[in-house]
């Protein structure tokens, strides 16, 4: 019978969490007239959701222009059309991220660098030095008008994305209980919330770390396939094939893109956007539900049976244990590796055939 030496990642004890945008860069949340926005640089391409990030409805999946990759924050508002990518000490303005529409760009005031976060309430500028617990207004990026800087509340410190919603100061949260929430308020100087709400299911698969919200923790280790057995007095050369399982279980997890619509010139199949996701989600730390390992060299069609030819020569009275390497999301197995390994003893090799993350 085939046995599991699987582990997993985390415990009860410690919270479930959504990446930080300072652990994932190029990763950003704004709201303007097109609905919510969450950039993913790293996977090359933006959500849009008509009906906001507590709904879910209408989410659209598009590709980010070449030169609307790689920024450290993206600012929008529903005041105005343009959208701010900021880039070390410039800033880019474009009317749509797809087409880089109408693109200027600027260089920031000094004032106006180096923030952990920036978004836009109404027509004024926020940048968030979180370290510092401080968030400064301005009028303009470029000369740092209206300057006023303030401390921020500390139920306003501790936000994983800040974004802005019309007046009002947005920021997401875990609640330990709860899970992933945004908390509007409209002064983050103050401890007054004005309102708080969950965020989709189909929106949080999307972020850096969903997953681990709405499928589970990853997971990972050791099968055992095949056991063998001599029960004689003589050594045996067994030679037969052994069956075993290869690749990705697109079917099965491709059913996270099912309330997706993924614009055609993302030119990417069914599945194929959910495996990058996939294969970040593996590679995350351990306190984002992650692996801390790479899979992309793996095989990542869909799932598969395959059969290998082998010969190997039994001891009298032993045991062989044929072992295969497969990773898993919460209930769900995902990838099933081409390596197997033998040992002598109900024991799995205790190598990871998986290079880990730098």
């Amino acid at each position: 019978m085939a046995q599991s030496h699987r582990s997993t990642v985390g415990s009860s004890l410690v919270p479930r969490s959504l990446v930080p945008r300072k652990d994932s860069l190029g990763t950003d949340v704004f709201r303007d007239d097109n609905g919510d926005c969450i950039v993913r640089s790293d996977l090359g391409c933006y959500l849009q959701t008509k009906d906001f990030l507590e709904r879910g409805h209408d989410i659209k999946i598009r590709k980010l222009h070449p030169a609307c990759q790689g920024g450290d924050h993206y600012v929008g508002n529903r005041q105005e059309s343009n959208i701010y990518i900021i880039k070390g000490s410039s800033y880019r303005v474009v009317k749509d991220l797809s087409t880089d529409k109408g693109a200027q760009v600027f260089e920031l005031h000094p004032r106006c660098c180096g923030g952990d976060h920036y978004g836009r309430a109404g027509w004024t500028f926020f940048i968030i030095f979180q370290n510092q617990g401080e968030i400064r207004w301005v009028t303009n990026l470029r000369t740092a008008g209206g300057e006023k800087t303030f401390a921020l509340h500390p139920e306003c410190c501790n936000g994983l994305y800040y974004f802005g919603i019309d007046q009002y100061l947005a920021l997401i949260k875990m609640d330990e209980k709860w899970g992933a929430h945004f908390y509007l308020y409209p002064d983050a100087s103050k401890d007054k919330l004005d309102s708080f709400f969950s965020i989709h299911p189909d929106v949080l698969n999307f972020f850096p770390g969903g997953l681990t919200l709405t499928k589970g923790i990853s997971t990972s280790g050791w099968e055992c396939i095949k056991t063998l057995h001599n029960n004689s007095d003589s050594p045996i050369t067994w030679s037969d094939k052994v069956t075993r399982k290869v690749g990705y279980t697109k079917q099965k997890m491709s059913t996270i893109e099912n309330n997706w619509s993924i614009s055609a010139e993302m030119s990417l199949g069914a599945g194929e956007l959910t495996k990058l996701i996939s294969q970040l989600q593996f590679s995350l730390k351990a306190e984002y539900g992650g692996r801390s390992i790479r899979t992309e060299q793996e095989d990542w069609n869909e799932a598969r049976e395959e059969e290998e030819s082998i010969q190997v020569i039994l001891e009298p009275q032993k045991n062989l244990y044929i072992w295969q390497y497969q990773l898993g999301i919460g209930q769900e197995s995902v990838l099933f590796c081409r390596d197997i390994q033998f040992t002598k003893e109900n024991k799995p090799p205790d190598r990871i055939p998986l290079p880990p993350v730098p």
